[in-house]
């Protein structure tokens, strides 16, 4: 019974650190470009788009789907950095434990 007692207590500290890591990570952003910086992504480590600034240079009424290109591409690796700081943070909360569907 003590045994079960010492595991409980380990799994409600780890439940308050799982907890506060997640609430950090709601304050940390990425920032991803594409195109040489012609277009920039910010992102929340809660996978929200917070910013998307777009040089004028790379406006081109003529070659829109070049501009769409670079926010995709832009997005989809700010995305990639917020799953790779998320595993960064959390990961450490999972390792070894194989449970499907966690981080």
């Amino acid at each position: 019974m003590k045994n079960m007692g010492n595991m409980m207590k380990q799994m409600q500290k780890m439940q308050k650190e799982m907890t506060k890591a997640q609430e950090q990570l709601k304050e940390e952003t990425v920032e991803a470009t594409a195109g040489g910086g012609m277009v920039t992504v910010i992102a929340s480590g809660e996978k929200k788009i917070l910013d998307i600034k777009i040089n004028e240079e790379v406006v081109d009424p003529d070659d829109i789907e070049m501009l769409q290109d670079l926010v995709l591409a832009a997005t989809n690796e700010a995305l990639v950095k917020v799953d790779e700081l998320v595993n960064e943070k959390m990961g450490k909360f999972t390792k070894g434990m194989n449970i499907p569907g966690m981080f």
